[in-house]
């Protein structure tokens, strides 16, 4: 039952002379008790409310406070598409779903307060939040997809065709920009300074960045910083293209590659023309200049392993120059030689054959063992 108030007597004089006439009459007024009643009637008494009352109003504006912090701290934690639905997310929405869910305390379930309580309690609706799930959804498709879409042209630009070209056909590319530098020895120069824009020309200049970037260079660095070799000897294997790896007698010596104390039993010639690493051009400075080193076993394994991957590219020209040499064909345009000296290297399997010394040169980088 509702809580009622005891009424209070008061006595009325209609005429407060003694000397009257009139009788004077008591009167029980009946004060208005202050009871739970629809938004009606509060709506007419605002200023009747009990002290009570305020004191609830302020704790209801405290706890709305602290939710509204609590909204404020969930929302940076939201996934982006829970962040891009600002209209089914807001910030009124946030507090009365709060409210809806979190338990009234004994307090704040009094009668005293239901009436006012209504306003924010609010009943969860399925249906409505999985629709608006399913237009968010559908509203960051389209965006989702131009996204995807300028990211892909965004690869196609900077790297056009480096992920998805084989590696055999970035070899046959190889071998075509050698045969066409094996005729016309400014092809190669030509190629990297960047006066050749065509797209052939890229392609080609994309597959030789290839070549040395993503199968030589980081192989044969590997076995530099995992070895003990002198800058004077890596040099040394670096400038001389020919090598030869020679058995001797065994002899207890400094490794002239390592340094170290060795049973060393090989001998390293080393002889060839330096030449540039780019354009393959060769300086015929001191052609006839050899070099003999005495070395230990695991040096000169790691000798071979390192001289095959970074003279692969100067030895597969060399083989291609032969090639075009033997040729003998004259007057004919240079696209229409390179096309059927490739047409026949292709077809006899030369290519093929080119490749897989490649393969296996990478092979032994890769499982070379660390020296110990």
């Amino acid at each position: 039952g509702k809580r009622k108030r005891l009424s209070t007597s008061v006595l009325y004089d209609s005429d407060e002379s003694e000397d009257s006439d009139i009788v004077v009459r008591k009167v029980f007024a009946k004060r208005h008790c202050i009871m739970d009643e629809d938004d009606s009637s509060e709506e007419q008494q605002p200023d009747k409310t009990c002290p009570t009352e305020n004191v609830a109003t302020s704790r209801k504006q405290k706890m709305l406070a602290k939710l509204k912090e609590l909204a404020r701290r969930s929302t940076t934690q939201r996934s982006c598409s829970t962040a891009n639905c600002e209209d089914s997310n807001s910030e009124e929405e946030i507090e009365e779903e709060l409210c809806c869910r979190l338990p009234l305390t004994p307090t704040e379930g009094s009668d005293t307060d239901s009436g006012s309580m209504k306003d924010f309690i609010v009943e969860e609706d399925d249906d409505d939040d999985n629709n608006n799930t399913e237009n968010v959804n559908s509203e960051n498709q389209p965006l989702q997809k131009q996204l995807n879409s300028s990211n892909s042209q965004l690869l196609a630009y900077y790297i056009p065709q480096l992920t998805r070209c084989d590696h055999y056909i970035h070899f046959k590319r190889i071998v075509k920009a050698l045969l066409i530098n094996a005729i016309d020895d400014t092809f190669l120069s030509s190629l990297y300074d960047g006066t050749r824009r065509k797209k052939y020309a890229q392609d080609m200049l994309l597959s030789l960045h290839y070549l040395d970037d993503r199968f030589i260079q980081p192989r044969i660095e590997n076995l530099i910083c995992r070895s003990r070799w002198k800058d004077r000897y890596k040099e040394r294997v670096d400038c001389y293209p020919n090598v030869r790896i020679v058995l001797k007698n065994s002899k207890n010596m400094s490794c002239q590659a390592c340094g170290l104390k060795r049973y060393c039993k090989f001998n390293v010639l080393l002889s060839g023309k330096l030449y540039h690493s780019k354009t393959l051009e060769v300086d015929d400075f001191m052609s006839d200049d050899k070099q003999v080193l005495k070395v230990g076993i695991v040096c000169a394994n790691r000798t071979r392993v390192y001289h095959n991957l970074k003279h692969f590219k100067y030895k597969l020209y060399v083989d291609c120059s032969s090639v075009a040499e033997l040729d003998g064909v004259e007057d004919e345009p240079v696209k229409d030689t390179v096309e059927r000296l490739f047409s026949h290297l292709e077809e006899s399997g030369w290519i093929q054959k080119r490749y897989d010394d490649l393969e296996d040169y990478i092979d032994d980088a890769d499982s070379f063992q660390e020296e110990k």
